[in-house]
């Protein structure tokens, strides 16, 4: 499949659309997140107080810091998805579960 197959004007699959809808707030948020906390901490003070043995440049704790973000906030963007879907969709799941 090329760049060329793909028709602009068919909505994306549901399962794109279902990550789309918990990774792009999840990433924003934890950009936020992270330029605030990293505002006030330094990250090298931070890894010589927690993991003084491990050995991090300041950007690599930045990036840690974000990822750990992104992963807090992804899994709370994730959480909502499941608590919001409706009854029906939660049925078959379990009795298709139950049926394996």
């Amino acid at each position: 499949m090329t760049l060329r197959d793909i028709d602009p004007s068919k909505p994306p699959p549901p399962a794109v659309r279902r990550a789309g809808a918990i990774l792009w707030p999840s990433f924003f948020s934890a950009g936020v997140a992270t330029m605030v906390f990293f505002a006030y901490v330094d990250p090298l003070a931070l890894q010589s107080i927690t993991f003084p043995s491990w050995h991090l440049s300041r950007e690599q704790g930045y990036s840690l810091g974000f990822f750990l973000a992104w992963l807090a906030t992804a899994s709370s963007s994730l959480f909502t998805w499941i608590l919001l879907r409706p009854r029906k969709a939660v049925r078959r799941m379990t009795k298709a579960s139950i049926k394996q």
